[in-house]
């Protein structure tokens, strides 16, 4: 079983950059002025904690050891935030995981659901890192979605989604 679970974290597309901001220093602004002006500035995002991940990750092995089935789940971006592999899972479903939570947490809907909207824009499917079977869920925290959970390997997407949303649920504890 593969298993790959998180959040974004924010600012990991800067990882690696650095940059300088060079003002004059013959007018300084108060540090109180200086505060806003970042405040303004600055956007905030929320991201899953390790502990979190970890909970959710535990609860997905724990439904689908139940069923006798091997799983992966993934966050929206590739970005793992844990691993845990058993024996079993198929090659393919680390991917197929991954897509799952992208699509998930893209649209912030289960993709089960979103299967349906593909009869209505077909051209969805053809969005980059998209998969859209049953597996995947998205994770909320203050009204916006802040991970997706994607399941692959179990014979259905129903079964997929089931675990998924074990693991989501093991977030509301």
């Amino acid at each position: 079983m593969r298993l790959v679970i998180g959040g974004t974290l924010a600012g990991a597309a800067a990882l690696g950059t650095f940059a300088v901001v060079s003002v004059n220093a013959g007018s300084s602004p108060s540090a109180a002025a200086r505060s806003e002006a970042a405040g303004e500035n600055l956007a905030r995002s929320t991201h899953l904690s390790i502990d979190a991940a970890c909970r959710a990750a535990q609860a997905v092995l724990d439904a689908a050891a139940k069923e006798n089935q091997r799983v992966a789940v993934a966050d929206r971006n590739g970005n793992a935030v844990v691993t845990l592999r058993g024996d079993g899972a198929g090659p393919q479903s680390y991917e197929a995981a991954e897509k799952k939570a992208f699509t998930a947490v893209s649209w912030n809907a289960p993709t089960s659901e979103l299967v349906k909207r593909l009869e209505n824009t077909p051209k969805l499917k053809d969005i980059p890192g998209t998969l859209f079977l049953g597996g995947g869920v998205p994770v909320d925290a203050e009204g916006a979605p802040i991970a997706g959970i994607g399941v692959a390997g179990a014979p259905s997407g129903d079964l997929d989604e089931k675990f998924a949303r074990a693991g989501a649920a093991a977030l509301d504890k």
